[in-house]
């Protein structure tokens, strides 16, 4: 047998539990032919909330010398927990691991919490950096993420090492699958921000690209005063990429525009569809007026089968399988230079 970093094993906190148990299930498939029960285990282990709000994590199975992966996803819809109350567990999962005296300690966080507050604008906190501090201290020495919203937060850690997978592939294929794309679709960036990211799907996907631009007046807060389109969608269909949708409010606002610019049918892609307040009634509303065909997101925040049977506009796509095979990857101490790559 090849080098590897010893019996994996996968520690599922309670809002990451439906993510891992994915994961698992391609892990189990893989490891079947290597000895399932000497060289991979599905880790017990208890996530206590108390009554006043505190968290803690217990490890209810020997892990000594394991190469070990905790899982969690911090906004979590189909749960009562906060971001925060789930990054307090994702860091008693960590210590607690580290006391069980884990080999090797992965946090496996496709979502990773505060990437937009990653550089001071003013009197304020760099949060991710505080969140990546809070990583390291809890015990982990390498942190999986996915399409994390500013690269730079690699650079806060100093003593794990930070892998930010993307989402690209699996959503290219969606695409290809259900035919979206043809000889007359043009893919959008919505904003100046995604415009690499844009340029990225169009080069891969051999479309057109155009790109929203708007002007502010910088005296008034949050004021747009025009909205120019570079590029021409007029008689074609579109494809808007980004990392995530949050409110819905400007992703809305850009389809409404790019109709008025003559586009036909548009289908939005993200990798995060955390439809935070009431970006789902927007939606609901942008699909039943014609401005929206359809959301794409992964399950990199996890949805739920009702969400799908209530909203016909939301189509999901899998990404837990593919972080299972980096893990795997990691375990076998194989590359994983190309599985990064976009």
């Amino acid at each position: 047998m090849s080098a590897d970093r010893g019996q994996l094993g996968i520690v599922a906190c309670n809002s990451g539990k439906v993510f891992a148990d994915a994961m698992v299930e391609y892990l189990k498939g893989k490891y079947k032919k290597e000895h399932l029960e000497e060289r991979f285990r599905y880790i017990k282990s208890t996530e206590t909330h108390f009554a006043n709000g505190e968290i803690k994590t217990s490890i209810d199975e020997p892990i000594r010398g394991m190469d070990i992966y905790v899982v969690q996803l911090m906004d979590d819809p189909l749960s009562p927990y906060s971001v925060n109350d789930n990054l307090m567990a994702l860091a008693t999962a960590l210590n607690a691991v580290h006391n069980s005296d884990a080999a090797s300690i992965t946090a496996v966080i496709p979502q990773f919490p505060n990437a937009r507050q990653e550089r001071r604008k003013g009197r304020e906190s760099v949060t991710a950096s505080m969140v990546a501090s809070f990583i390291e201290a809890s015990g982990a020495s390498r942190v999986l993420t996915i399409d994390i919203h500013a690269e730079a937060i690699s650079g806060f850690f100093h003593i794990a090492r930070l892998d930010n997978l993307h989402a690209s592939r699996q959503l290219m294929k969606s695409m290809n699958e259900r035919h979206i794309i043809t000889e007359n679709t043009v893919v959008v960036a919505p904003d100046v921000g995604s415009a690499e990211t844009a340029r990225y799907y169009s080069r891969e996907l051999q479309t057109d690209m155009a790109l929203i631009v708007k002007e502010r007046d910088y005296s008034k807060a949050s004021t747009v005063v025009d909205t120019k389109l570079v590029g021409s969608v007029d008689g074609k269909n579109v494809v808007i990429v980004d990392d995530m949708i949050a409110t819905g409010g400007t992703l809305i606002a850009a389809c409404q525009k790019l109709h008025e610019f003559g586009a036909k049918n548009i289908d939005v892609f993200c990798t995060f569809p955390f439809f935070n307040g009431e970006a789902v009634a927007k939606l609901d509303k942008a699909y039943a007026d014609g401005f929206v065909r359809s959301v794409t997101g992964t399950n990199a925040v996890i949805r739920g089968e009702q969400f799908k049977k209530e909203h016909p506009w939301y189509n999901e796509v899998d990404v837990a399988r593919f972080f299972a095979k980096v893990v795997y990857s990691i375990n076998h101490m194989e590359s994983i230079s190309n599985i990064l790559e976009l």
